[in-house]
């Protein structure tokens, strides 16, 4: 199924040129019709959203259209990119394609001020991997410990001021920012926050854990963020996330 989502900003780009044919293929839900669960196919459809680029968006059922990922992009899955006619299939190497051919001032920079936000919550999804696939009762507490340590030292990042905050306020001890690098969605965002979409599912049902209320810049962050159509509009089905951990999520009985 194919989507063709315009550049909000159309009227704004007349007289700069062509706009590039871009085609974004990603893994497509139970349905064939839906955007299924893949953090990395989220990724960069937020990344091509938040650009305004216009675009196509193809979801590709992998059970029926083997045919086609074998003739554009050989060996790969989901996600995959055809820029001009060039096929681009690894997602670090697509975001910093993308952050270089849609530049300013045609396109909006979504690159970090701060280097430090690229690594904000960068071992949440493998804590939280082994602690959502781990069968044994007896671990369960030491592996939550751990997964929660990573979500504690996040908030630590989004409640701490960055240097911005700190000019404009020196006597600031707790930042009021709305994502990882400020105000306005970064590339930071579009790793981290399909990843957090997942765990929040996940854990929920498997766990019966709940992001604690008391991370307050955590909470902020999430609850800014599903405010946003990029995310919010991108994110599967509750269903197709959990569909995807069925055979690897454990029940644990004690």
């Amino acid at each position: 199924m194919s989507k063709q989502h315009p550049a909000d900003n159309r009227e704004e780009k007349k007289g700069m040129g062509d706009e590039p044919n871009i085609e974004l293929f990603v893994k497509a839900s139970l349905d064939a019709e839906s955007v299924g669960n893949c953090p990395f196919c989220q990724r960069l459809f937020m990344i091509l959203w938040l650009k305004r680029a216009e675009f196509v968006l193809t979801t590709v059922d992998m059970k029926r259209a083997p045919e086609v990922l074998k003739a554009l992009a050989p060996g790969s899955q989901p996600p995959f990119l055809i820029f001009n006619g060039e096929v681009k299939t690894d997602t670090n190497k697509i975001e910093e394609f993308l952050e270089e051919k849609l530049a300013p001032p045609r396109y909006p920079k979504l690159c970090c001020t701060y280097k430090e936000s690229n690594l904000a919550g960068e071992d949440i999804f493998r804590k939280f991997s082994a602690y959502i696939k781990n069968p044994n009762p007896g671990l369960n507490i030491m592996l939550e410990k751990q997964f929660l340590s990573t979500l504690v030292k996040l908030n630590m990042y989004l409640e701490t001021p960055l240097p911005h905050e700190l000019e404009r306020n020196p006597d600031a001890n707790e930042s009021s920012r709305l994502y990882l690098d400020g105000n306005a969605f970064t590339l930071a965002d579009c790793n981290l926050l399909p990843k957090l979409n997942i765990v929040k599912v996940v854990c929920k049902k498997y766990r019966n854990f709940d992001i604690p209320t008391e991370l307050k810049g955590l909470t902020r962050y999430l609850d800014n963020a599903y405010k946003q159509d990029e995310f919010r509009h991108t994110c599967p089905q509750d269903e197709e996330i959990l569909l995807a951990y069925k055979s690897v999520a454990k029940y644990l009985t004690s």
